[in-house]
């Protein structure tokens, strides 16, 4: 972990926090959970590839404060199921946040063990509130009872197929927040063919050509087609 503390301590990304906490600021709480997921994440990118090399001089902007902004959008959202954690984004972050929350929880759903493996460590050392379902997308959101709030997944898999693997949690209340990048119009494009819904946009408080595509209802506009990806 010492190469990996120097990198935290590095100019580039102590100058990157600086101005992601600006973006979205944090609890100093918050704040220590968060720099113990950095340490870990730089610990084991090194033999485990968690986010684009190229992203980690902008680590905090690029991906930590990418992912708080959600809890803007949707404030009062305690229970989250985030499709597809990767290297914990936005889930392990979440989670971060969701710490001081009672009955918060955040669910992630990883089909790679690396990766789970990966999410499960970065909950114990940050002592954030958390479940790893490892296995396929199209294979878990059924499983998880219980309320849940809020569904997430940020660079998983095109908007409509997306909304069908969130379609069972919407059905039962979920808002869906689906973190996009500058293909996001054709995305949306594509997904009306398959989907009824209301679209609300954010851009990406961390620039770039980011945004959220915000989800309350949804509906098959037909019910025997089934999008590449989805159940039927």
């Amino acid at each position: 972990m010492a190469k990996a503390t120097e990198q935290t301590n590095s100019p580039v990304l102590v100058s990157d926090k600086v101005r992601a906490i600006a973006l979205t600021p944090v609890s100093r709480e918050t704040e220590v959970r968060l720099d113990r997921y950095v340490e870990l994440l730089l610990a084991w990118q090194a033999k485990t590839n968690l986010v684009a090399p190229s992203t980690l001089p902008n680590l905090w902007t690029r991906h930590i404060s990418d992912s708080l902004q959600l809890l803007d959008i949707a404030p009062s959202a305690k229970i989250w199921v985030d499709l597809g954690s990767g290297g914990g984004f936005p889930g392990v972050v979440l989670a971060c946040e969701l710490a001081k929350t009672p009955g918060a929880m955040v669910h992630m759903v990883e089909r790679n063990a690396k990766k789970a493996a990966f999410l499960r460590e970065a909950l114990r050392v940050t002592d954030s509130p958390g479940t790893i379902h490892l296995a396929d997308i199209g294979d878990s959101v059924d499983r998880i009872s219980g309320p849940v709030d809020c569904v997430t997944a940020r660079a998983v898999a095109p908007l409509h197929q997306l909304i069908g693997f969130a379609e069972p949690l919407m059905k039962r209340g979920a808002k869906a927040l689906f973190l996009k990048g500058q293909d996001v119009d054709a995305e949306l494009t594509e997904a009306t063919k398959y989907w009824n819904m209301n679209p609300h946009l954010h851009s990406s408080r961390t620039g770039g050509h980011g945004w959220i595509v915000e989800l309350d209802q949804i509906e098959r506009r037909n019910q025997s087609a089934t999008p590449d990806g989805t159940r039927a």
